[in-house]
């Protein structure tokens, strides 16, 4: 039976899907996309403010006819919005477009040098308020991770990281659970580089599952949340059907053996956007 449904509690107590669906670079096919993954049966998605999709992540889940609490949303406050010393009115005007009146995770897109910490404090008191159920980071390091531990009050319940079969991060997403914060993977199949890998595909053979389920299965069993990213109708059922099978422990040591410490997005460190 495929479990797509399946949660785990956060550091504050909240339940969240394990998996979900992301809408980066999804554009005008965001609506059918969210309605697609909410039909197929997921309960997460995942947008940001600077992805420009909110509206249409908002309406497809207004109109999917679930009750606001069976789907969680994530987003994201943009770096433009933490230099302005706007979180307070970049997370108003995300609830507005989402059409909501609470945001289930609300996280902080980018380390801004010099800006997170105080944008950090801004989510903690709309964390107080309940306009967000939870609170996070998006690509923050452990340097940064600290300093908001030793700064703020509430700890983070999760940090989105690039994480994926060539880039597994190891250090980072180990320090993370180390500090009971769930690491997630954005790019979970290194933009879709990890699904051609011969190594892969050989998993996926012995298995008879695809190379993008064995990736996304791998994430699961080392503890990561994952959010993959497709349009596609067959693409978002195969992306969930990873619940009913499990890797073997020679599987999981062949996939860590692929990791080359190569990123396919931006450095943490050089944050010049």
């Amino acid at each position: 039976m495929n479990n797509i449904k399946k949660t785990t509690t956060l550091n504050n107590g909240v339940e969240m899907p394990v998996l979900g669906l992301g809408v980066y670079k999804s554009g005008g096919e965001t609506y059918n996309a969210v309605r697609t993954a909410l039909d197929a049966g997921y309960r997460r998605i995942d947008t940001a403010a600077v992805y420009g999709n909110e509206a249409d992540t908002g309406k497809a889940v207004g109109d999917s006819g679930l009750g606001r609490g069976e789907v969680f949303i994530t987003t994201k406050v943009w770096n433009d919005d933490l230099r302005a010393r706007n979180v307070r009115g970049a997370c108003l005007k995300s609830l507005a477009l989402l059409d909501t009146d609470y945001i289930d995770l609300y996280l902080i897109h980018w380390p801004v040098p010099g800006e997170y910490t105080a944008a950090y404090k801004v989510i903690e008191e709309l964390y107080a308020e309940g306009k967000v159920r939870a609170i996070g980071l998006s690509n923050h390091l452990r340097r940064h991770t600290d300093e908001i531990l030793s700064e703020c009050s509430v700890a983070p319940v999760l940090n989105q990281l690039e994480i994926h079969p060539y880039f597994q991060n190891t250090e980072e997403t180990e320090y993370c659970k180390l500090k009971n914060i769930l690491p997630e993977a954005w790019a979970p199949l290194a933009r879709g580089a990890a699904a051609n890998d011969p190594a892969i595909i050989a998993i996926a053979e012995k298995y008879s599952k695809t190379p993008s389920q064995v990736v996304l299965r791998w994430h699961l069993q080392r503890g990561t949340a994952v959010i993959p990213k497709s349009v596609h109708k067959e693409r978002i059922i195969e992306n969930a059907d990873v619940f009913d099978f499990a890797l073997g422990a020679e599987d999981m040591a062949s996939i860590g053996a692929l990791n080359k410490n190569e990123r396919t997005g931006p450095d943490p460190n050089n944050i010049r956007f």
